[in-house]
């Protein structure tokens, strides 16, 4: 059995707020470090507070973000070199050519349109706060050039420099951004295909009730490495010892359903917005955790921003100016995905005569191909030809049957980089203000929630939705000319609320389109993430007469599972004549449905759901084939979607289908039981579901160092509570319980009286593994606990730990 980090497996305690730690010296005993830059105009101060976040002062907003990027550089400057290499298909200039069909792959994915149409859809201060940004990452780099000693140990370990970037990179990187369905049309092909279009919604179940159906002249059999390439452009990077030879083979493709959690447990988030009148503070409250992919250091960085004309704190991705998820002096704000499909495969018949042509409309038109250098490390540069057709990048050719595939995505449209429309809202003061930044939102397509000094709240959908005139975007069609957007749908036509008479709101990725909403007409998408914690948050809310800051706190930790709950409901009327089956009833039917890391119907339950019940339920109401294919693409079936027909078994199982659903339940519970024995021993009441589910934030040189410094450089592993379907969101893949996906950083705001709102950052703040806030805030994160976000110059003096002063004048 797996050995965990003693100093880490915490178990979950009561939630809590870290106080400011006691200092004997005076505020002019902090240490401090004076930092001298060519292009600064005045000086500006950054104080480190005790849990790593910067709080950046200065005295006009260009020097603002040049700070901001001189500062993200000096916390996370590997992660973010790396983030732009990978982003721009330059990684076989550092790592060798394993790299190269991976930098080819993410080169389709640039944007590659009029900079002057993507500079004006963040706003008209964009391109500036973009070119102070960088400026201030170039300005650290430079630095490191006369400090070497300083440089991070990443470089130094494979002999490399970071490299400048311009302000046009983290706009024209679009692969590490959000947007969908590419992968689920591939799927439910390949489903269609096996056996019928029905069969696909035990995959996944369409809402709101919707019934699709393949389209005309499509052949559903797709190729089976047909998104290879894709796979190769959106994953992250995978380095080994072999792929770091001079002789390598290409990288692997990272399977995403052998690998990861189910795709609607992945990406997604949590947030709230509560009206005053539901409050206990008597002001309104803001709360978010958004969920994604774990890796160190962390997807997340917190820092507040203080000029004359921008005060803002928060958090953002490190490599993007401003803030992303927090508040201003009037606002708070925060985001989950509301999954808007963005995506379209295109098929086209390639031309007999001419393979270089796809059939348009009536005639042949030439793929657009672009030819580009990669530099190889050791090696000479490599040419290589980006196909494209009208649509978009061609990631597939099939020439026996004479096929290209084609994606369209919102990806290559003006205004996608992820996040960077937050810099036109974070500066809004009221809701109309809000409403108007958000109208140009376009990536990731989000529920972006809003409250205000005032006690308004607020609910807008932001992202580019396309539309889809005779279609629903649910399958590949032909890329002839017969399947075209249409424009995108305006800001005002996604749906949106301000100050509902239930005095909240809150949204977890689930199906919230409003009653009556034109979804037929509009077809934002029908894919959405199991609505389990979106109940069980609106449970607790609308239960409540008064909300606390520390209720949101316990909320966002909360691990009552909807599904557990109503699994329990259906095992209470049964019984069985095998012992282990016996014992797993009663267990399981004494349980209060809290999925704590301690407690062993916690593990069995689990162990269950993951590994039993979800393969037998798909094998029982699906044939062989179509079971195969199922499984085949995504990691479990679609668990609404099983629920429902478990709770309504004449909807699959036909004739005594009360009796084979109850058979199903208990041969699968059996079988669990018995793997628990496996697992964990006979002994029923030592079962610990933390023991089996742990946490690792993995270095991307985790596997090419020595185990001593591998130590150093990964976080974890730490035993686990939670689960996919709870709001402290837990995704696990099933064949070693590692948690993937989850909680990144927990923030709640309490709107106007700014210092008492709290954060926390998994796994720390730095970026460097000697830093003491390099994986700090794993413990408060892992057992519910919060740290001050303090706004007020006064209370961030009192917690400064180290101040940096930067000044202009020449280098030195």
């Amino acid at each position: 059995m797996r050995k965990h980090s003693v100093a880490l497996c915490l178990l979950l305690a009561s939630v809590s707020v870290d106080t400011i730690p006691a200092r004997a010296a005076e505020r002019s005993a902090v240490p401090s470090e004076t930092v001298t830059l060519p292009n600064l105009r005045q000086p500006v101060e950054i104080l480190i507070d005790h849990w790593g976040v910067p709080h950046i002062y200065a005295r006009n907003e260009a020097d603002l973000f040049f700070a901001q990027g001189f500062n993200a550089a000096r916390d996370r400057l590997f992660q973010i070199d790396l983030w732009r290499r990978r982003g721009l298909g330059q990684l076989s200039e550092i790592f060798g050519p394993a790299f190269v069909e991976q930098d080819k792959a993410t080169r389709l994915f640039l944007y590659r349109g009029d900079m002057n149409r993507e500079w004006a859809a963040y706003g008209p201060s964009a391109r500036q706060i973009a070119e102070n940004f960088v400026a201030g990452i170039n300005a650290y780099i430079d630095w490191l050039t006369r400090h070497p000693e300083r440089t991070p140990w990443e470089f130094k370990q494979l002999g490399y420099a970071p490299a400048k970037w311009s302000a046009e990179d983290f706009v024209r990187i679009r692969s590490h951004g959000l947007t969908r369905n590419l992968d689920s049309e591939v799927a439910r092909a390949r489903v269609a295909c096996a056996a019928d279009l029905p069969s696909d919604e035990i995959r996944i179940g369409l809402q709101p009730a919707w019934h699709t159906k393949v389209p005309p002249d499509i052949d559903p059999c797709l190729p089976k490495n047909l998104l290879r390439v894709f796979t190769l452009a959106t994953q992250e990077v995978h380095l080994t010892p072999e792929a770091l030879k001079a002789d390598a083979g290409p990288v692997p493709v990272v399977e995403t359903a052998e690998m990861d959690p189910p795709t609607d447990t992945l990406e997604g988030s949590n947030n709230w917005v509560i009206a005053p009148a539901r409050s206990a503070t008597g002001r309104a409250i803001m709360a978010n955790d958004p969920h994604r992919a774990y890796s160190e250091p962390s997807l997340r960085y917190i820092s507040h921003l203080d000029a004359p004309t921008l005060h803002v704190i928060g958090a953002n991705e490190p490599a993007l100016p401003g803030v992303s998820l927090g508040h201003n002096d009037s606002i708070a704000f925060g985001y989950t995905i509301f999954p808007i499909d963005q995506e379209d495969l295109y098929i086209y018949q390639l031309n007999p005569d001419d393979l270089h042509q796809y059939k348009y409309q009536d005639g042949w038109e030439p793929f657009r191909v672009v030819r580009e250098e990669i530099k190889v490390k050791g090696q000479s540069p490599v040419l290589v030809d980006l196909t494209f057709t009208r649509h978009g990048p061609v990631i597939f050719i099939d020439q026996q049957n004479h096929r290209a595939f084609a994606l369209r995505s919102a990806w290559l449209e003006p205004g996608m980089a992820p996040y960077y429309g937050s810099v036109r809202y974070m500066r809004a003061e009221n809701f109309d203000q809000f409403k108007q930044a958000t109208e140009s939102w376009s990536a990731p397509s989000s529920n972006l929630v809003y409250a205000d000094v005032k006690g308004n709240i607020g609910w807008v959908v932001g992202g580019l939705a396309p539309i889809r005139p005779n279609w629903d975007g649910l399958l590949p069609v032909p890329g002839d000319g017969r399947f075209e957007w249409a424009g995108r749908w305006k800001a005002e036509q996604l749906p949106r609320i301000y100050n509902p008479s239930s005095g909240y709101i809150t949204t977890s990725n689930e199906m919230n389109l409003p009653a009556g909403y034109p979804y037929q007409e509009r077809k934002l998408g029908f894919e959405w993430a199991n609505g389990s914690r979106h109940q069980r948050i609106d449970e607790v809310l609308s239960g409540a007469n008064k909300f606390s800051i520390e209720d949101s706190m316990q909320l966002q930790n909360d691990e009552l599972s909807i599904p557990a709950r109503r699994l329990i409901a259906l095992l209470k009327p049964l019984s069985s004549d095998d012992p282990k089956t016996r014992a797993a009833l009663d267990m399981l039917t004494n349980w209060n449905a809290r999925v704590d890391a301690d407690q062993p119907a916690s593990a069995l339950q689990e162990v269950w759901f993951s590994r039993h019940l979800g393969k037998d339920y798909e094998r029982a109401v699906l044939s062989q084939r179509a079971a195969d294919t199922v499984a085949e693409t995504t990691s479990s079936p679609d668990a609404a979607v099983m629920l429902d027909i478990l709770e309504h078994p004449e909807t699959r199982f036909e004739r005594n289908a009360v009796e084979k659903r109850d058979q199903l339940l208990l041969t699968s519970l059996q079988a669990a039981y018995e793997e628990m024995e496996q697992l964990q021993g006979p002994d029923a009441k030592q079962w610990n579901w933390g023991k089996l589910q742990y946490n690792l934030s993995e270095h991307p040189f985790a596997a090419i160092v020595d185990g001593a410094t591998r130590a150093r450089i990964n976080v974890g592993p730490i035993e686990k509570n939670g689960s996919p379907f709870v709001p402290n969101a837990s995704g696990y893949r099933s064949r070693d319980f590692r948690q993937m996906s989850g909680p990144s950083v927990r923030v709640v705001v309490d709107v106007g009286n700014w210092d008492n709102s709290r954060a926390v950052n998994h796994p720390g703040q730095s970026g460097d593994p000697d830093s003491p806030h390099y994986r700090d805030l794993a413990p408060m994160w892992r057992n519910g606990r919060y740290f001050p976000l303090l706004y007020s110059r006064r209370a961030v003096e009192n917690a400064t730990e180290k101040k940096i002063e930067l000044v202009p004048g020449p280098p030195r």
